[in-house]
């Protein structure tokens, strides 16, 4: 029977190590204690086995286990469930990786557009894609709509709206979606717009018509609030439109950024993945942040590259260097530093996009 190996990151002594490792392949297959377990299938092809153990220094070690892919059904929920459901309550243990069979990859499906359809819809050949967000909290839409309105002058490629609007009182999803689309069209060009979703499965399911009756042709959502299964479920049932994933609530579990971020969103149907970039206002390192985009972009038989969208804190007097690390297969993203320029909005925004732009011209030459 085939089978996901799961990839853990487990503190604790050598004496003790190959005991916990035995543990957590029970726990994440049978969960009960394998000596009452009678029925020989279950013992064979259900009950997880540890494949390996490796010392990584620190006092840590990383522990793959075997888990049967027939647990996983294949569903998000029931596959997270199965790699780390009652670890994840271990402050021992992290999930670093989850090796799958290119059958369960191909049942899940990845990203509809991933690196080379937004590349399309943007009219970004080669140079790096660039994007902004719409903020404070607080703005009406058609205040929202003008700051829209002015990173559209600029040229940019991508304006999503800020992760924690929703469809508040101030500023109603509907009469949002519909004043940015229309400022965003009225400049023309190939900007795009990307609203974000909230509420639950049937709710988000309307707000995307609503964007689609719009014109508009992406969206935002945060799957580790609005659930794996809810987030996977709207790239299958809209494929037409492309996903941009947001990072909110993704330290709440001890999952290594790099698989949830890149890896697994990206199985769920992710085209773009925003993380914390290093050097910003969040604690990732560079090698995380290195980790997590070739995560994203790495060839995987069957499934599209997602494009990482490096984050928060971000200005444009870094744009060279972030380019430098990350490669043009990148989208930046770009809010406070730009929306800090006030009036000179569409001047800063398009000075951002000529730097992108000349960038990809120097590394060519």
């Amino acid at each position: 029977m085939p089978r996901i190996t799961a990839v853990y990151r487990v503190a604790g002594t050598a004496r003790a190590i190959e005991a916990r490792a035995k543990a957590i392949a029970v726990e994440q297959s049978v969960e009960m204690p394998v000596a009452a377990i009678e029925d020989k299938v279950v013992l064979a092809d259900i009950v997880g086995c540890v494949e390996g153990i490796e010392e990584i220094g620190e006092g840590s070690f990383r522990v793959r286990v075997g888990l049967a892919v027939a647990t996983t059904g294949p569903e998000p929920g029931q596959l997270i469930n199965m790699l780390f459901g009652n670890t994840s309550i271990h402050d021992d243990v992290t999930l670093e990786d989850a090796i799958l069979p290119p059958e369960v990859a191909a049942a899940f499906g990845g990203p509809n557009h991933g690196l080379a359809g937004l590349r399309a819809r943007s009219g970004a050949v080669t140079r790096a894609m660039t994007c902004s967000a719409l903020k404070p909290q607080g703005l009406a839409p058609e205040g929202l709509a003008t700051l829209a309105g002015r990173m559209a002058e600029g040229g940019i490629d991508f304006i999503k709206d800020d992760h924690g609007l929703a469809d508040q009182a101030y500023s109603p999803y509907p009469r949002r979606v519909v004043a940015v689309a229309a400022a965003v069209r009225a400049v023309g060009g190939t900007t795009r717009y990307l609203p974000s979703l909230s509420g639950h499965l049937e709710s988000m399911r309307a707000q995307v018509r609503i964007a689609c009756d719009e014109g508009l042709d992406g969206v935002l959502v945060t799957p580790m609030i609005a659930g794996l299964s809810t987030f996977h479920a709207l790239t299958r049932e809209f494929p037409e439109v492309a996903f941009m994933v947001h990072p909110a609530m993704a330290g709440a579990a001890s999952i290594a950024p790099p698989f949830l971020l890149g890896t697994l969103f990206r199985l769920l149907g992710a085209d773009a993945t925003v993380f914390p970039n290093y050097g910003g206002r969040f604690g990732y390192s560079p090698e995380t942040c290195r980790d997590l985009a070739q995560a994203a972009r790495r060839p995987w038989p069957g499934v599209k590259p997602c494009v990482p969208v490096p984050a928060g804190g971000m200005t444009l007097n870094r744009v060279d260097e972030i380019l430098d690390f990350y490669g043009n297969d990148t989208m930046l993203l770009i809010g406070g530093n730009l929306l800090a320029a006030g009036d000179r909005l569409a001047a800063e925004t398009a000075a951002f996009t000529r730097r992108v732009a000349s960038h990809a011209e120097g590394r060519k030459g």
